[in-house]
């Protein structure tokens, strides 16, 4: 195999591994549609080594690998599509490489914008006209199914809002939070079925999406961001409760009350005393 170029090196070897009388059978068994699930599986793997990143030899060298297992992926899928004759990783890369300089022409072609806003209008307006090409005449049409809840809320809130479809500040959408968590009581006092109920909750859901994306957060990593912080509270309760010869699960709610928020001012650095409600 050629060793002088690790992409080429990359290709031959899944090239090996699908060859109808030398490969794996694991992956000569694969499919284009079999293997998502393991790029989703890769890009996610990918997405919590960044976000656990120390900058350090251990946090490098698994960024590096898991870049690698998702370049696998996209190698994989561009074998498959080579066999069936479709196109290859050379076409793939020449694609998007073609799509980046056209959507930006004040960096390769020397275009000026007049501020932010029309770059930002001229990005859309390509991306539109790909979409028609590709014969999607509805905003919704190309958002992934299998993007993350809030992730997808976000996208279609976003499309509505380059046709208008949006508020122009904030305040309304806390109104509008407001007016769904109402819905979700009203739901559970008239002892709607579960459906109607998680209908009303997904309401709510989306509501706050909407408000994070006019604040801009970004809702999945502002999300993931809090369960991270309180699984690490709740590995130091469970730290606590240990160091005193007791079982978490067998505390009380008020007992692991006490020991979350002193978890949690451990965590801030904070005095291990509780707060005085009365200073």
């Amino acid at each position: 195999m050629t060793e002088s170029n690790p992409l080429t090196r990359l290709r031959e070897i899944m090239a090996r591994l699908r060859d109808p009388e030398h490969g794996c059978a694991w992956d000569r068994a694969q499919t284009a549609a079999s293997i998502v699930p393991h790029t989703l599986e890769e890009a996610y793997e990918l997405a919590d080594a960044v976000a656990r990143d120390a900058c350090d030899a251990a946090s490098t060298a698994e960024l590096r690998e898991e870049l690698g297992d998702l370049l696998f992926q996209v190698v994989f899928q561009a074998r498959i599509a080579e066999e069936a004759g479709r196109f290859d990783l050379d076409d793939v890369a020449r694609g998007i490489a073609d799509k980046l300089v056209r959507r930006h022409p004040h960096v390769f072609a020397g275009h000026a914008f007049g501020d932010d806003a029309e770059r930002e209008a001229a990005w859309e307006a390509d991306k539109a006209a790909s979409r028609e090409q590709r014969g999607h005449a509805s905003a919704m049409d190309d958002i992934p199914l299998a993007l993350p809840a809030l992730a997808r809320a976000v996208k279609t809130q976003r499309r509505a809002a380059r046709d208008g479809f949006d508020w122009d500040d904030a305040g309304p959408v806390v109104d509008k939070i407001h007016e769904e968590m109402a819905e979700v009581n009203e739901a559970v006092a008239a002892g709607a079925d579960p459906d109607a109920v998680a209908e009303e909750v997904g309401d709510v859901l989306f509501a706050v999406s909407n408000w994070a994306r006019h604040l801009g957060v970004d809702p999945e990593g502002a999300l993931r961001g809090s369960t991270r912080k309180f699984e690490a509270r709740y590995r130091r309760m469970e730290a606590l409760a240990e160091g005193r010869g007791q079982s978490l699960s067998a505390l009380d709610f008020a007992e692991q009350e006490a020991l979350y928020q002193q978890a949690r001012r451990q965590l801030r650095g904070e005095s291990d005393e509780p707060e005085d409600p009365q200073a």
